[in-house]
């Protein structure tokens, strides 16, 4: 244990050390920006070519429409906060496809597609804001940069000091495909952890006010969404935090958020 934590500890100095905008947590990034894309783009590809785009014109350009605004209220804010450089990571691109589960994800890029089954508990622009902000959050957070550098530090432990951080390209390939692409049990990620959608939903209810959309509409929206479809929590909310610590946690975040990033 004390050698693992030495190694953490070493590699945070020499390699990784990063900040996620919004919270200023400290996290372990070993993989570079376009590491990253080249991994998860790859695996976006070929998802979206044996996925089924909606037919719904309403609820895609919804989707769109939403994503759009958050996207453009992110890069605002990256530009207003010496974070200029980010805006490269990201081509946006929102698809709204055939599946009946209620989820969503976005993949590093900012490439984000949401499943016609979520959009039958969605009634508002606000509301699907709610989702595409937690989404977006993920990928300026970097999660899954600090999740691939997670799991090439479990795989090569102390090692990771000299040959995986000296060569990780084939390190990042071998990862990739545990965190990205696996197939029907998980969908096309792996869900996040809990630190994760815990930091997401707050960097989430910023992002969307940022935008102009009304945020006092999440806990209303994840209790709906906790409820689930036909009495069955859906798979977005698996690995979210218990309903209750999440909803106590929204509420005592939206005063502060309200005055610092609401319109004036």
């Amino acid at each position: 244990m004390k050698k693992w934590i030495l190694s953490m500890g070493v590699l945070f100095m020499l390699y990784g050390c990063g900040s996620v905008p919004l919270t200023g947590r400290k996290q372990l990034l070993l993989v570079s920006d376009q590491e990253v894309l080249s991994a998860s783009l790859t695996q976006y590809s070929d998802y979206m070519k044996t996925a089924k785009k909606s037919t719904s014109t309403k609820d895609a350009s919804m989707v769109t429409r939403v994503g759009k605004k958050i996207a453009a209220a992110t890069e605002a804010y990256l530009k207003q906060n010496g974070l200029e450089s980010e805006i490269q990571n990201f081509s946006w691109e929102f698809n709204l496809v055939k599946d009946d589960q209620v989820n969503a994800f976005c993949m590093p890029g900012g490439k984000i597609v949401v499943y016609e089954g979520l959009m039958n508990l969605v009634s508002s622009d606000d509301e699907l804001a709610v989702v595409i902000g937690h989404e977006v959050a993920h990928a300026v957070a970097k999660h899954s940069n600090e999740r691939m550098s997670q799991q090439i530090v479990a795989q090569y432990g102390s090692a990771i000091l000299s040959a995986a951080v000296a060569n990780k390209s084939a390190a990042v390939q071998q990862v990739a495909g545990t965190v990205y692409g696996l197939g029907a049990q998980y969908g096309v990620m792996l869900p996040f952890s809990r630190k994760h959608e815990t930091e997401a939903d707050y960097m989430g209810l910023v992002l969307m006010t940022m935008a102009g959309y009304n945020p006092d509409v999440a806990v209303g929206f994840w209790q709906k969404m906790s409820a689930g479809s036909n009495g069955k929590v859906p798979e977005f909310m698996s690995t979210h935090p218990s309903d209750a610590t999440r909803i106590a946690d929204i509420e005592k975040a939206l005063p502060s958020i309200k005055a610092q990033y609401g319109k004036k």
